[in-house]
């Protein structure tokens, strides 16, 4: 284990949370908030801490497999930590264990609050708040190799370990580059979905908090009432669109821009992530019109908004779906275990995980036909590396259990099984909201202390795709052989 480079590189991410802070000290000083010291005080904390990290000597840039997932794990736990400290300093989230689920929820992209009241928090701690997903959307560790060229070579193995889906493919020959080319893709989605929302009546600031909850497919609103507070049609379409947009392989747009449409257009993965969108919102638009809404316009509108908010695992809202039939609650809890496209800011399990699930049912049902053949599992015309496919099966195992045992164990402080359930699925999951006790128009703040340090868990768990952090309790990872 090269611990040299590891500290180094948690001492970079430090330095880059400081920068990342900026921004907010910069609001609270000007809109006077009490919120100003609690920026100065992370930031110089910050500072005395990973300044001396980056200047421990290193032998070898080189980062290896093992020394990658142990950066991408402490430097989600590291981040969470300390970009939590703006909350208690400001006395925003005096607990540091319900500070630090706020912020692992932000990084993560969850969504999932604790707060009841979010419109008395100070400007620069809003800000603060919804710029983690912008932070954390495409990944804590990427944007660094994006800002930072002195982590070298090795890069690419912390892109490997942070980025989300069984298949991470590099866009261009050196990793950082890959990094810039995403980071401007996603900042270009930022600026264009921003301009949209402020031309749409939004003020500046609430353009950004929700462009940072969109893109980054996060969720945290500046409302109490999500985008439901705004009564507004048009930024109802504009989040919804974006939030679809941001739940698509990133990789994709590149394609895009390089002119090579036939590679988009016939990817499996993305037209069966607009397929259960639209099948989904056609089955709810149905199910929900002269029964809950009596306008067809405002049962799609509503339809269409929460299904991409839950399968992109974005998780804003803009009606209370907990009054909604069981027939499309039960669609939007289905929709939980799916997840955004792989390569894209979405959570989840991802869609191409459980397109080649369902390739591999009916690959062992065609083989009860015909015992002797070989019939390959194939993605967008290639075939998919049988160790791609035990990866997906295990990954779905593993998720499953996890989600199971983590319901039990909620379930042993009194929560009914449905809220005990949809709540570890919208953290496993990274989506926000859940359904009865943590519904849109609730919040986690009603849980034990024990039961918040598992949900941050969880959503490190969600985030991080599970073998990332699992690998800690393997004895051989430890072993320097």
């Amino acid at each position: 284990m090269n611990y040299g480079i590891i500290i180094k590189v948690l001492g970079d991410l430090l330095l880059f949370e400081i920068i990342a802070l900026i921004p907010s000290l910069i609001i609270s000083l000007f809109t006077g908030g009490k919120d100003l010291l609690a920026f100065v005080y992370s930031i110089l904390l910050l500072l005395l801490i990973g300044f001396p990290m980056t200047k421990v000597s290193v032998k070898t840039k080189r980062i290896k497999a093992r020394d990658a997932l142990l950066i991408v794990t402490l430097g989600w736990v590291f981040a969470s930590f300390f970009g939590a400290l703006p909350f208690v300093f400001s006395s925003s989230i005096p607990s540091l264990v319900d500070a630090f689920f706020e912020t692992v929820s932000g990084f993560t992209t969850t969504g999932a609050t604790l707060l009841s009241d979010i419109e008395v928090l100070p400007k620069g701690i809003l800000f603060w708040r919804s710029f983690t997903h912008w932070i954390g959307g495409m990944g804590i560790l990427v944007l660094t190799i994006a800002i930072l060229p002195a982590i070298g070579v090795g890069g690419y193995q912390i892109f490997k370990a942070e980025s989300p889906g069984p298949i991470t493919d590099k866009l261009v020959p050196k990793i950082k580059d890959t990094a810039k080319i995403l980071y401007t893709l996603y900042l270009g989605l930022t600026i264009l979905q921003t301009a949209l929302l402020c031309f749409g009546g939004m003020s500046l600031f609430e353009s950004l908090i929700h462009t940072f909850g969109t893109v980054g497919t996060g969720g945290f609103s500046s409302r109490n009432s999500s985008v439901g507070a705004f009564k507004s049609s048009y930024i109802v379409f504009v989040i919804a669109i974006f939030m679809i947009a941001s739940g698509i392989n990133f990789p994709l747009y590149y394609e895009i821009i390089k002119g090579r449409w036939k590679n988009v257009i016939k990817n499996s993965e993305l037209k069966l992530y607009l397929g259960i969108i639209g099948i989904s919102t056609i089955l709810i638009t149905l199910n929900l019109y002269g029964k809950v809404y009596s306008s067809f316009f405002e049962t799609f509108k509503h339809a269409l908004f929460q299904v991409s908010s839950i399968i992109t695992t974005t998780g804003y809202s803009t009606t209370d779906f907990n009054k909604w039939t069981d027939f499309s609650k039960g669609i939007l809890f289905l929709l939980m275990f799916v997840g955004g496209s792989a390569g894209s800011t979405g959570g989840g399990i991802k869609v191409i995980r459980l397109l080649i699930m369902g390739k591999l049912v009916k690959r062992e049902i065609l083989k009860l036909l015909h015992p002797r053949a070989f019939i390959p599992i194939k993605l967008n015309g290639k075939i998919t590396q049988s160790d791609v496919v035990v990866s997906v099966t295990s990954f779905f195992f593993l998720y499953m259990v996890i989600f199971a045992l983590s319901t039990l164990l909620i379930s042993l402080e009194g929560i009914d099984f449905f809220s005990s359930a949809s709540a570890v699925a919208a953290t496993l999951g990274n989506i926000g909201p859940g359904f009865e006790m943590v519904g849109p128009t609730q919040n986690f703040g009603f849980f034990s202390p024990l039961s918040k340090i598992l949900f941050s868990l969880l959503m490190l768990f969600g985030r991080l795709e599970l073998f990332t952090v699992f690998l800690f309790f393997v004895p051989e990872f430890w072993k320097n052989n």
